[in-house]
């Protein structure tokens, strides 16, 4: 997996020091894209959904997304200028978009999903999850809310990883406090619902029913036999929007952004160095 050529250590809060390199060849992938193994290639998972608009995919912004790809690339575009800026990580500035499927998946130590509520995995897919995972891989799952878009999560990973059940994080983890000391998982609503003064759940009707409460954010887990995370859940959040809206005016800059840096960053810290 390469992992341990990518450690990073966060300037201003920790030691500072130059990244390690790895003695490893590039190579050019299916899209013309040169790899530099040296680099950390933040990767997006596209999958498929199920039903039709509003489901499978949405119309905003002038154009119909499918789900896998909300708030790509532009999220991990800012997320790796960031990581650049702060961190002794070298971040490559063009993200990654795989299959589950793809043959160099694990040259990717971590890889991100978002927006999973209508998710389908073939079996394929399923099985690849699993051999990426059991080799070192982690997972990050983010941005969907409430119950239904949970359980479609739990779900997909029950096939996954059979008899394996979720944890929820608590404060106290070292994965709040690897970089940033976070004493409160925060919740970060989409730009277009963020609004001075009326809370910050995102409404229900713009997610799958039924959602049950949305209130309350947090970091699921599911761990290997060693109590290794292998996959983690940001549930009742979208961590990705705070760093693809953080140009879109000072307040949610202040408010969301920074918040979300924090935790990403954190993330990163912990998945590459566990």
């Amino acid at each position: 997996m390469g992992m341990t050529a990518r450690f990073l250590l966060v300037a201003g809060t920790a030691l500072l020091a130059g990244p390690m390199v790895a003695q490893e060849i590039d190579y050019t992938d299916e899209n013309g894209i040169v790899l530099d193994r040296n680099e950390l290639w933040l990767t997006r998972i596209q999958y498929d959904s199920m039903g039709g608009p509003r489901q499978a995919y949405y119309f905003y912004d002038g154009r119909w997304w499918e789900r896998w790809e909300t708030d790509f690339p532009q999220a991990e575009q800012n997320f790796a200028k960031r990581l650049n800026e702060l961190t002794s990580v070298v971040a490559s500035p063009v993200p990654l978009q795989r299959r589950l499927t793809d043959p160099h998946l694990g040259d990717s130590p971590l890889i991100f999903m978002s927006d999973v509520g209508y998710m389908e995995l073939s079996k394929l897919e399923t099985d690849a999850l699993r051999t990426y995972l059991a080799n070192g891989g982690f997972l990050w799952v983010d941005d969907f809310w409430g119950d239904a878009e949970w359980a479609s999560l739990e779900r997909a990973m029950s096939e996954v990883l059979p008899g394996k059940r979720w944890i929820t994080l608590p404060i106290e983890h070292p994965i709040f406090h690897t970089v940033f000391d976070i004493e409160e998982m925060p919740q970060i609503p989409a730009r277009d619902y963020a609004r001075w003064g009326r809370g910050t759940t995102e409404p229900s009707f713009e997610h799958r029913s039924p959602t049950g409460s949305m209130k309350t954010p947090s970091i699921r887990a599911y761990t290997d036999d060693d109590g290794r995370l292998m996959v983690i859940a940001t549930h009742n959040t979208d961590i990705a929007d705070g760093w693809e809206r953080e140009s879109y005016g000072e307040w949610y800059f202040e408010n969301f952004s920074t918040k979300s840096y924090r935790v990403g960053i954190n993330v990163i810290v912990y998945a590459l160095s566990h």
